[in-house]
């Protein structure tokens, strides 16, 4: 799949994200990335057949205090490379860069794993996310 494809089904992700939670999107980058770096692999003990499919890097919302400001955006990377590999067709490929997408944004959000678990449920059964 080419980058431009890819990024597009990146786009398409985030305009799922129910409007009340993109409205409070701010100085966020969302990145697509060709691989993880090796040594965000090493850090978080990731060894083949092992691979990471998206990364929050920032301070998670409910972390920041009254005096947080004039900081760099947090970043989100999306891996083309490990979601490709992983994937059969275009179709689970969009499923896997939506759920990948939705879990880096509840990181950001300051969700847990199990919370984030609840909404990838809620999105593979076909509910609306709007009401999370």
């Amino acid at each position: 799949m080419t980058r431009e494809r890819f990024t597009k089904l990146v786009e398409e992700a985030l305009r799922e994200i129910p409007r009340r939670f993109r409205d409070e999107m701010k100085n966020v980058a969302v990145i697509v990335e060709d691989e993880p770096p090796a040594h965000i692999l090493a850090e978080m003990e990731i060894e083949p057949p092992d691979s990471l499919f998206g990364l929050y890097q920032g301070t998670p919302l409910p972390e920041r205090s009254w005096g947080y400001g004039n900081t760099l955006p947090d970043r989100i990377s999306i891996y083309q490379g490990p979601i490709e590999d992983a994937c059969e067709d275009d179709e689970e490929i969009r499923d896997c860069v939506a759920e990948t997408v939705i879990h880096e944004f509840g990181h950001y959000f300051g969700m847990d794993e199990d919370q984030i678990e609840e909404i990838e449920e809620k999105y593979w059964r076909g509910e609306s996310l709007d009401e999370i």
